[in-house]
């Protein structure tokens, strides 16, 4: 694992990401990016590849709620750096993997099928119910230059234990390696952790979100 992800990984995943969910692509902010998200729970996002000054003074600089600030590095190296307002937003690992993903043991449920779509440069993967009724899963992978950034990653709760989220990512990686990514990069919390792990998937970095939240959500 590697102390901190650089600024040029961080650019491009980041633009993935915003690809991904239909956002403004990022754009520089001192040694760090900015990505207008706008929603009533996350209006900004800031990413940096370090806990440097930059990165310290913005913590100090802002008192909105819902304003993330993200970082390639583990709380413990900046919380008593920063004020006491922003709290950590759980435990969440970037993932890397530069070589095809574990193969499946199993195939494909022949009770399921693959549906595909596109938007900008992102691909769309769903895992429907043979009838078209439900969405057993989902996932997203957009091509940024020679990276694949995996996002979104959701298996339905009543279809999970069925292998559709590898299957899935299984997919996903085909698409990418058409389009000539094999770096693929994503996010992960500590559930996707474990999948991802099984798939070869490997920790490339800390990372770290943390947010003010907003009085309300204190009170819950």
């Amino acid at each position: 694992m590697k102390n901190k992800a650089s600024a040029e990984i961080l650019e491009k995943w980041l633009k993935g990401w915003s690809l991904s969910r239909e956002l403004p692509l990022p754009v520089p902010y001192k040694s760090g990016f900015t990505v207008d998200v706008n929603t009533p729970m996350q209006k900004k996002r800031y990413l940096f590849s370090e806990p440097n000054d930059d990165f310290i003074q913005l913590s100090k600089i802002i008192d909105e709620p819902w304003v993330y600030l993200k970082v390639s590095s583990t709380f413990e190296t900046f919380k008593d750096k920063i004020p006491s307002k922003w709290k950590i937003q759980g435990d969440q690992y970037m993932m890397s993997c530069f070589h095809p993903m574990v193969a499946l043991k199993r195939g494909f449920p022949d009770d399921y099928t693959i549906h595909h779509d596109v938007y900008n440069s992102t691909y769309v993967v769903r895992v429907m119910t043979k009838n078209g009724n439900e969405q057993g899963a989902i996932g997203r992978v957009a091509i940024v230059d020679d990276m694949a950034v995996y996002d979104q990653i959701i298996t339905d709760e009543k279809h999970r234990r069925k292998g559709l989220a590898s299957l899935l990512m299984k997919e996903l990686e085909k698409i990418a390696l058409s389009k000539g990514a094999r770096n693929n990069f994503l996010v992960a919390t500590t559930e996707g952790k474990s999948l991802y792990e099984t798939l070869g998937w490997e920790i490339y970095s800390p990372y770290t979100s943390i947010v003010i939240p907003s009085d309300d959500s204190l009170d819950d």
